[in-house]
C-alpha cells in the first residue's frame, strides 16, 4: 500500500512532525514512530486505488501497464492532490487484502479494478465495503472488467452480467449525454480507438444516471449501443461504474479518461 500523491500543506505537516519527533528523539533515544499511525491532517480526503494485481503479470498488459492499473489509475488524479485529496494505492496482495480496517475506514472512495481474481476477494472485506458504503457514505468506483467485482454485484444485489463481451477490434464514440452532471464536468464526446465490447443488456438496478453514452463499431462495420457510465446512489453512499478500462488498451492514460474519474471521485465522495 502506497501514498502515491498528498495535499502540500500535509506533506509540510509530515516533515515538521519528523523534525520535532527527531528532537524528542535525542532526548528519549529509545523511543520509534510509525508515522503510518499519525492522524490524517484537518480536511485531507482519501481516495483508495485497488487492484487485484494481474494487468502486469500478463505479458499482453505489461506491455500497457507495467506497474499495474492502479498505478495509471492513481497518476491520473494527481489533480486532485491539489485539491486536498491523499491519494493511496492498495492490491490484492497486500497484508488484509490491501484494505485494513483502519484504512478501509480512513478511505472517503474506493477505486476497484478487478479481472482474474473475484472469487480471491474474501466476503468479510465484501461485507465491510458495502457496510461502508451503505452507512457511512463511502463512494465506490468500478471499472470494466470489475462489473463482476463481489462489492459491486453485493451493492446493487443484480449479476451485473453483460450481453457480450467481445474484444474484436471493436471501437467507440463516447458522447456526453447529460452535460449537467458533475461526473462530466470538462469533458467532451470523445473516441476510443479500441475498446473490450461489452453488449447491452447490463443486468442492473435502473441506475439514476447515465452521464456517458456510447456508438461501438464493430470490425465489420456494424454499430451497437452500448452505457458507458452508469451511477446509482445505495444507501448513504454513491456508486459508479465506467465501461471502458480493459487491461491491453491505454485507456487510463487518456486525459478525457483521467478527467472522468477525477470528477467522479468528488461526486462520489461523502459531503463534508
Amino acid at each position: 500500500m502506497n501514498t502515491i500523491y498528498e495535499p502540500e500543506s500535509h506533506r509540510h505537516q509530515r516533515i515538521t512532525r519528523r523534525h520535532a519527533l527527531a528532537l524528542g528523539a535525542a532526548a528519549t533515544a529509545a523511543a520509534t514512530v510509525n508515522f503510518n499511525l499519525l492522524a490524517a491532517p484537518a480536511g485531507q480526503r482519501t481516495v483508495v486505488v485497488w487492484s487485484e494485481g494481474t494487468a502486469n503479470v500478463n505479458a499482453n498488459s505489461k506491455k500497457v501497464y507495467p506497474n499495474d492499473i492502479n498505478i495509471a489509475v492513481a497518476e491520473g488524479l494527481k489533480p486532485l492532490a491539489a485539491r486536498g485529496w491523499q491519494i493511496i494505492t492498495a492490491g490484492l496482495a497486500d497484508p488484509d487484502q490491501g484494505l485494513s480496517d483502519k484504512r478501509l475506514n480512513d478511505t472517503d472512495v474506493l477505486i476497484w479494478w478487478g479481472h482474474q481474481k473475484h472469487g480471491d476477494v474474501k466476503d468479510e472485506l465484501v461485507a465491510k465495503i458495502v457496510k461502508r458504503v451503505k452507512e457511512d457514505g463511502m463512494g465506490f468506483i468500478a471499472l470494466h472488467s470489475s462489473h463482476f467485482a463481489k462489492p459491486l454485484k453485493k451493492l446493487l444485489g443484480t449479476a451485473c452480467s453483460w450481453g457480450e463481451y467481445q474484444a474484436d477490434g471493436t471501437s467507440v464514440k463516447i458522447t456526453v449525454k447529460e452535460p449537467n452532471h458533475p461526473i462530466v464536468k470538462g469533458v467532451k464526446d470523445f473516441a476510443l480507438p479500441l475498446i473490450e465490447r461489452y453488449g447491452e443488456p447490463f443486468a442492473v438496478p435502473t441506475p439514476e444516471a447515465v452521464p456517458l453514452d456510447g456508438v461501438y463499431t464493430k470490425p465489420n462495420g456494424e454499430q451497437a449501443p452500448g452505457r458507458m457510465c452508469l451511477c446509482w446512489t445505495i444507501g448513504k453512499g454513491k456508486v459508479f461504474y465506467f465501461t471502458p478500462g480493459h487491461e491491453t488498451y491505454d485507456d487510463f492514460f487518456r486525459p478525457e479518461v483521467r478527467l472522468i474519474l477525477a470528477n467522479a471521485v468528488e461526486w462520489t465522495a461523502p459531503k463534508r
